[in-house]
């Protein structure tokens, strides 16, 4: 692990890939969560019963 720290600390601004990492996850989660508080009450219904159809395929 020492190894690896040491190799990453002279990599000239890597300080900024956590900060867009954490922005892009971010990001996602707040659309994903948006979406799903979006949706329609019947679309969540039809959704729900998928696994329970029977119909193998």
């Amino acid at each position: 692990m020492k190894f690896i720290k040491g190799h990453m600390a002279s990599i000239d601004g890597i300080e900024i890939f956590p900060i867009i990492t954490l922005v892009l996850f971010t990001a996602m989660f707040a659309l994903v969560l948006a979406w799903v508080f979006s949706m329609k009450k019947e679309t969540i219904d039809e959704v729900s019963s998928i696994p329970l159809d029977g119909n193998d395929k």
